[in-house]
């Protein structure tokens, strides 16, 4: 009954933070905005990264960053937010230069770089307006 009850389990957990369905053509354009971000110092890079299986928290940092750039710099070209899958090899220099192991939201503008994944992780869930008012913030520091 207990090796049932540790695989269901696992099970669960294993679902739980499935990758949701990513679209290829997303993928795509994500690799062609890397190469971009490697080159150009003038934007302001809000990257998230994340591995193959997401849970729920990780789908909502992704979801508040994303809504904090949108709402926030829908109309500045100089600010662009990229969801970066960490095991697509178009990928590899940026997570290696910014030391990502799983996930990551990092703020980067000319080596001008910031890791606000401890706190993403931290607010997203419960005051996700906590997560958007800090993207605010570091991304408004970075344009003046």
């Amino acid at each position: 009954m207990k090796n049932v009850i540790l695989i269901m389990l696992s099970l669960f957990f294993v679902t739980a933070c499935g990758n949701g369905g990513q679209k290829k053509a997303q993928n795509t354009d994500a690799a062609t905005e890397t190469k971009t971000a490697v080159a150009d110092a003038n934007t302001v890079y809000v990257y998230y990264f994340h591995g193959k299986q997401r849970c729920m928290t990780c789908n909502t940092v992704e979801k508040v960053a994303k809504q904090a750039i949108e709402a926030n710099y829908a109309s500045n070209t100089n600010v662009k937010f990229l969801v970066l899958p960490t095991d697509d090899k178009a990928n590899e220099a940026l997570v290696e230069k910014y030391e990502i192991s799983w996930n990551g939201l990092i703020i980067d503008k000319g080596g001008n770089v910031i890791n606000i994944t401890e706190q993403a992780f931290a607010n997203a869930v419960n005051s996700p307006d906590v997560l958007a008012d800090l993207i605010k913030s570091e991304v408004n520091k970075r344009l003046n």
